[in-house]
């Protein structure tokens, strides 16, 4: 087993502490390896230190990060600048993992998240409301869609 597969397992097994240590190590011996990166980004954001786990993320993404883990990176980064205040900076990494992963819905989510944080309220119900439409199978939603879909970006609008 890899140094690294024993940090991700280490990590999958709550031993949070003991991954940190085997993935700063791994970083002195790779460091071009934008997996090992990510991980210890991972790690850290699972122990609470969100601020460390900035510069870990940005460096994965940096290095060429490819595949799901490139998507978790945009993720894990831009949720962490959320959380850390830092609305605008989360606001153009969603608006890039958007631009590179369209498909990808939890981006759209979390950049709705991070709409209300900046008060863009409209926008931000716009989406999720439209994610809403395109992604529930609830009969009641679906019989509204119509009206659902009309007023999703006219929700300050009054008819009199």
């Amino acid at each position: 087993m890899t140094d690294l597969a024993k940090a991700i397992q280490l990590r999958e097994a709550g031993h949070l502490e003991e991954a940190r240590s085997v993935l700063l190590k791994l970083i002195t011996l790779e460091p071009i390896n934008p997996l090992v990166w990510f991980q210890c980004a991972w790690v850290h954001d699972a122990l609470g230190s969100e601020s460390e786990a900035v510069p870990y993320y940005t460096k994965a993404l940096e290095l060429g990060l490819l595949g799901e883990e490139r998507q978790g990176a945009y993720l894990g980064l831009g949720s962490t600048y959320r959380a850390l205040g830092l609305y605008d900076e989360s606001k153009l990494l969603f608006e890039q993992a958007i631009q590179e992963y369209p498909d990808q819905r939890e981006f759209r989510i979390f950049y709705a998240m991070v709409l209300y944080n900046l008060k863009d309220y409209s926008k931000a119900m716009e989406i999720v409301l439209q994610q809403l439409l395109e992604t529930s199978n609830d009969t009641g939603i679906q019989s509204y869609s119509r009206a659902i879909s009309f007023y999703s970006d006219k929700l300050d609008q009054t008819w009199k």
